[in-house]
């Protein structure tokens, strides 16, 4: 089949990449448009352009999917099917009937579970145990189109976004090849989703990385997981009032690693304050929360790079009994 691919990010490369190496031609590549990045504001192509433009294939970077001379490329390429991973724009009703199979959608979930722009984080914040891909008929809601194929993956205990990202995207990009494959044939059937069973997964924002040391050990540790790398989950250290000058200063800490400690921690049994610091070791701390404890392993401070806690206790002072806050507030002691 001819095949238009739209994608921007890492996630959707193994489905470009998946699709050229298939009997199917992509004739054409949507992605958007180049941005500024970083401090400098360089502007830079995102993944899928770089991989698009290595492989020679036609690109199209349009700033309104309305636009009539976008609309005329694009049937100019005369699509059987339009493949979509990770583009991050709806797609207009006069996209959506262009192709005559439809345009098919990679999601990073088992739908009707996790509609949304961040399925991959929201299935690790909250602590599932499986995700997985499906691959689905577009229309114009927020992913609530006919399911065609769906292919469960694991969630392993020390996962992150980005490990399970990774994996998602390879099944994401094979599952994408026979989806068409299949449609090609005729041997899949689209089935309605239950929308009475669906489950959102909004945008996240920075304010979704506060650390809410009044939830559980569980809590924490999977939300630090699904908001890795990006925003992070942070908290603010309040050195104790003894202190002096500088070291009074409130510090914003991004915990990038911690473990639910099933000891309870090293100094007993007794019941803190969420959010005071129990103990500092060589490489580690631990923190009270709402129920059990969290041992805290790998920690980016504020305009600096992610390092262990051994690393950051050459240059730092932690001390037992000092606080751990959701809010740059004064020391709780």
């Amino acid at each position: 089949m001819r095949v238009v691919f739209m994608g921007t990010p890492a996630f959707a490369v193994p489905s470009l990449e998946a699709l050229d190496a298939s009997g199917h031609e992509v004739v054409g590549v949507v992605t958007r448009p180049d941005r500024p990045k970083g401090r400098g504001q360089a502007v830079v192509p995102c993944p899928v352009k770089e991989l698009a433009v290595a492989k020679g294939l036609p690109v199209s970077q349009p700033e309104k999917m309305k636009s009539p001379d976008f609309l005329r490329l694009l049937s100019g390429w005369k699509p059987d099917v339009i493949a979509v991973t990770a583009f991050g724009r709806f797609l207009p009703k006069a996209i959506l009937d262009l192709p005559p199979m439809g345009c098919v959608n990679v999601h990073g979930s088992l739908l009707p579970a996790y509609r949304g722009a961040a399925p991959i984080q929201w299935a690790l914040i909250h602590g599932d145990p499986e995700t997985g891909i499906t691959t689905m008929l577009m229309d114009e809601g927020m992913d609530t189109g006919d399911v065609l194929l769906q292919q469960p993956v694991p969630i392993e205990p020390e996962d992150t976004t980005l490990e399970l990202g990774a994996r998602l995207a390879q099944v994401g990009g094979a599952l994408l090849v026979e989806t068409l494959t299949r449609l090609a044939e005729r041997s899949v059937v689209p089935r309605a989703q239950d929308h009475s069973r669906a489950t959102v997964a909004p945008l996240l924002t920075k304010e979704d990385g506060v650390i809410d040391w009044t939830q559980s050990a569980t809590q924490i540790v999977n939300r630090i997981r699904g908001l890795s790398p990006w925003p992070g989950c942070y908290t603010f250290h309040h050195a104790c009032p003894e202190r002096s000058g500088a070291e009074r200063r409130k510090h914003r800490l991004i915990v990038r690693k911690g473990r639910v400690d099933p000891q309870g921690g090293p100094d007993g049994s007794d019941v803190q304050q969420p959010g005071t610091i129990l103990a500092v070791g060589p490489k580690s701390f631990w923190v009270q929360t709402g129920a059990g404890r969290i041992e805290v392993l790998e920690v980016q401070p504020a305009n600096k790079k992610r390092m262990s806690v051994e690393q950051f206790l050459l240059g730092y002072t932690l001390r037992a009994q000092e606080a751990l806050s959701p809010q740059p507030e004064s020391c709780v002691s």
